[in-house]
């Protein structure tokens, strides 16, 4: 008998987002300090990349809601030429980072991904660091 996934829940909610949304090309989830977690991806950027940048994205975010005290982070979206990065916050402590090409439907993609990141923080069990402190 094979050993189950632990994280097959976890991979599929990626899977899913990757083709409900059109222009999607790769999903990772990494811990807030850029560690990758898990990743469903297709060719392209590396995904511990991917989690490094996520991390980066979320440290800028951040400081910005603090410095502005519009409290903590929930998300960012970076547009470039030739397509997106979008960072969610997942829990306290994990990131959903989101690829996509220069066709993406960025609003599709936020109306997608945000009930995503909660069932997200759910299958991992990571509680929010007031709460717990760790991944739960």
């Amino acid at each position: 008998m094979q050993p189950s996934d632990p994280y097959q829940a976890v991979r599929a909610e990626l899977a899913a987002l990757r083709h409900q949304v059109t222009g999607v090309r790769g999903c990772v989830v990494a811990g807030v300090d850029g560690l990758l977690i898990l990743h469903d991806t297709v060719a392209g950027p590396e995904p511990h990349d991917i989690a490094a940048l996520a991390a980066g994205a979320h440290g800028i975010s951040r400081t910005c809601g603090a410095a502005l005290q519009q409290g903590g982070f929930q998300e960012v979206t970076i547009r470039n030429q030739g397509g997106y990065l979008a960072v969610y916050a997942v829990g306290d402590l994990a990131l959903l980072a989101v690829i996509g090409d220069s066709g993406l439907n960025i609003a599709r993609l936020h109306l997608e991904a945000r009930p995503v990141t909660a069932r997200l923080a759910g299958l991992l069990r990571i509680q929010t660091v007031e709460s717990s402190g760790y991944f739960g």
